[in-house]
């Protein structure tokens, strides 16, 4: 099982990023996925999570600003980040709980190792 993670990296604020997260190793239809981030200091928090059929939730500091979607035919889960804040800075991690819908850290079942999200203000 893998879920690796891309498209962090350093960008002002109010700019965008695309986070992309692809998925190996089991059967990626079957799984909901959720974006999480943690900046340093702070709890990981639940970000922006979709399940099986593709309902989606976002957390209230993101509203209006993130998008959450997949691609069941690449196997891969994207996060839109637009209107960037200095308070987005965080490592940004994608995960997959098998086949109920979730988006606490405690729920999922597997992790990828992260891409860093760096808002210079």
């Amino acid at each position: 099982v893998q879920l690796v993670e891309s498209g962090g990296g350093l960008v002002q604020a109010g700019g965008s990023l695309r986070l992309s997260c692809a998925a190996s190793g089991f059967t990626f239809g079957n799984y909901a996925i959720g974006w999480f981030r943690q900046a340093p200091g702070k709890e990981r928090e639940g970000v922006s999570c979709i399940s099986r059929t593709g309902t989606s939730s976002n957390a209230d500091t993101v509203k209006g600003r993130f998008t959450i979607s997949r691609d069941n035919a690449k196997n891969t889960v994207y996060l839109q980040m637009n209107s960037l804040k200095p308070e987005d800075t965080a490592d940004y991690y994608c995960a997959a709980n098998y086949w109920t819908y979730s988006c606490t850290a405690r729920g999922m079942d597997y992790w990828g190792k992260g891409t860093a999200v760096t808002v210079s203000s």
